[in-house]
């Protein structure tokens, strides 16, 4: 995946087509462009460069593949430009394309905070069209007027200049007119300039040329998404507070941008079609979903959210078709499991224990399936008998799944069936393997608090203890009692008989026996000056003799605190030979004497220091 969508190489083939004959440019830019469809700035160089050889058709063609899923300016005033190339010679009919070719524009991407310019470049194009008598005149100005009017509520970079432009408009018009009017578009002016100021600090923060990738988790995608986030809940939060429909149309184009960059993230997504849900468009929204599941077929989740949606919407047969592509493609238990509770929601009991008796003998069906099967049975269609059938019958195949036993025991449980749960345990770790058992034994010693006598309770540890420890270590007794097994006995839920410093100090004293209790290496270190030499020569690892280790204790002072120097002192009573030599500069009498007094640890450690030559 990664290799495939590899940005570095796709900005080297964009720059490489650029240098090329349109015939040899093609091929790279259809390839760019499957593994970046959103890529507004791949399609803008990409007709160019058939719009430099007057390939018309061509441009056509490219212009009808991207123009609707790709909505940025730069790329827009590509084909304004072209349709100019084309209409402006053709008298009053290209005039009317024309026209009809900037309103389709702005219909799309008129609310973009960089469409100043388009808007700027339609009034031009309205000045200039001939007005032969005085109604054409007057209609071209009423024209006008109303681009003006839908451009100044605009928030957008031109926005401030837009306004200017106006108010020279209607005085060169009607003086008296233009008061009225400049003064009852004054406010909206205003709320429309504050919001350009806040769009524009969020805007600022998103990355227009981001090629749309798959979530890589880097640094630069995850500031990215927030900075969309953050896009999208302002355009929501409708800050110019205008008219419902106008507030919807910027929301949808936001979306729509930031798929041109997230592609690839399954959230923006479904967020985009939840707001469609959510704003009563459930159309939009189902567009949403079959134009995410294209980006990313391989995504269950969405697949998921989408087959939710139709089914609460009663799309029964759609929903069913999705979870069907969902098996078709991902055969997995999960999947048998969905597909089983939405055929019990959707077309009953019946028709979900038929799909069970086939799922069953799918290589790919575990024991989920089945524990999943009995919980509908028994919660679901109060059904316990048809539960306890199957879970004896995936017993037979599951007896080795400590989680399958579990469940099992959970819901004997609940029928307040004892007895069986007794059986069941006993059958279970008669098989169990004593590293897979530990959970079921601490269950069953659960179920003895709650159902048994105080014997088979005691009974019931100690059979654990010897099941889980086998033999102990260097003669200690692994099946000893210890205080700690009392407070388990007496604890509930998170009361327990003791205050949180004796849990403490019973877990501290628990790492001490188990020092105790672990095997030591031997070291049988020789003595003499040549002890250095044969540990070193050693390649057995040495460890530290940890029954020595003691429990740091703060509130107790050092034996060595009262010297005038502590450290030295310590070191004096623990290692005597050390400091002596150190303080006869390594007599060679005092020398000798070191391996006698000094631990065999710290020999192997001091023998495997590196030799730093002087």
């Amino acid at each position: 995946m990664a290799d495939k969508y590899n940005v570095e190489e796709a900005e080297a083939l964009a720059k490489r087509a650029l240098h090329l004959p349109i015939a040899q440019a093609t091929p790279i830019y259809e390839q760019l462009l499957s593994l970046y469809p959103t890529s507004a700035r791949y399609w803008k160089q990409y007709v160019e460069a058939h719009m430099a050889v007057n390939n018309d058709d061509a441009t056509k063609q490219i212009f009808s593949r991207c123009l609707l899923t790709c909505l940025q300016v730069p790329l827009w005033q590509c084909y304004i430009r072209f349709i100019r190339k084309v209409y402006d010679k053709k008298g009053a009919e290209g005039q009317e394309e024309t026209t009809k070719a900037f309103e389709f524009m702005l219909n799309y991407i008129g609310t973009d905070i960089a469409s100043g310019p388009i808007w700027t470049d339609y009034i031009t194009f309205l000045k200039s069209l001939p007005a032969l008598n005085l109604n054409e005149d007057l209609h071209r100005k009423n024209a006008l007027r109303k681009v003006y009017h839908r451009a100044i509520l605009t928030p957008t970079h031109h926005v401030e200049q837009l306004w200017k432009d106006y108010e020279n408009f209607e005085n060169s018009v009607n003086r008296q007119l233009a008061k009225g009017l400049v003064n009852e578009y004054q406010p909206k002016f205003n709320s429309a300039r504050a919001v350009y100021r806040e769009r524009k600090k969020y805007i600022e923060e998103i990355d227009w040329n981001m090629l749309a990738v798959p979530p890589t988790g880097s640094s630069k995608e995850e500031t990215q998404w927030v900075a969309w986030k953050k896009f999208l809940s302002f355009e929501k939060g409708n800050p110019q507070r205008i008219d419902t429909a106008s507030s919807t149309k910027r929301i949808i184009y936001a979306y729509e941008q930031c798929l041109m960059c997230l592609y690839h993230y399954p959230d923006v997504w479904y967020d985009y079609a939840e707001w469609h849900v959510k704003s009563g468009t459930t159309d939009a929204a189902i567009k949403v979903f079959q134009r995410a599941l294209k980006a990313i077929p391989d995504s269950e989740m969405l697949k998921y959210a989408y087959a939710e949606m139709e089914e609460s919407r009663g799309a029964i047969q759609s929903a069913k078709k999705l979870y069907e592509s969902i098996l078709g493609v991902s055969t997995n238990s999960l999947a048998h499991i969905q597909f089983l509770r939405f055929l019990r929601r959707a077309e009953g009991v019946e028709a979900a224990r038929k799909y069970f008796l086939d799922a069953r003998k799918s290589p790919s069906c575990t024991y989920h399936v089945y524990i999943a099967f009995a919980t509908m049975a028994f919660c679901i269609d109060k059904e316990p008998k048809v539960a306890h059938n199957i879970f004896e019958e995936g017993l037979k195949l599951y007896m080795s799944e400590p989680v399958y036993i579990l469940e099992y025991a959970d819901f004997l449980t609940r029928l307040n069936d004892d007895r069986n749960i007794r059986a069941l345990f006993e059958r279970a770790l008669s098989t169990l393997p004593a590293e897979d058992s530990a959970e079921v034994w601490n269950r069953f010693i659960q179920f003895e608090q709650t159902y048994g006598d105080l014997a088979s309770i005691l009974k019931v540890e100690q059979r654990m203890k010897e099941a889980l420890s086998g033999k102990g270590e260097e003669g200690s007794s692994p099946l000893e009692s210890s205080l700690q097994d009392v407070v388990s006995r007496y604890s509930y839920m998170d009361l327990w008989p003791c205050t949180s410093n004796d849990l403490d100090h019973l877990a501290r004293q628990e790492l001490l026996v188990k020092n105790l209790n672990k095997k030591v290496g031997k070291t049988n270190l020789p003595h003499g000056p040549a002890a250095i030499g044969s540990v070193a020569s050693s390649s057995k690892v040495v460890y530290p003799d940890t029954s020595q280790m003691v429990v740091q204790d703060p509130t107790k002072k050092s034996e060595f605190a009262s010297s005038a120097n502590p450290v030295a002192a310590s070191a004096s009573n623990t290692f005597p030979g050390i400091v002596t030599a150190t303080a006869t500069h390594g007599s060679a009498s005092t020398f000798d004497e070191i391996p006698k007094t000094t631990p065999p640890a710290l020999l192997a450690f001091l023998a495997n220091l590196p030799i730093v030559d002087e």
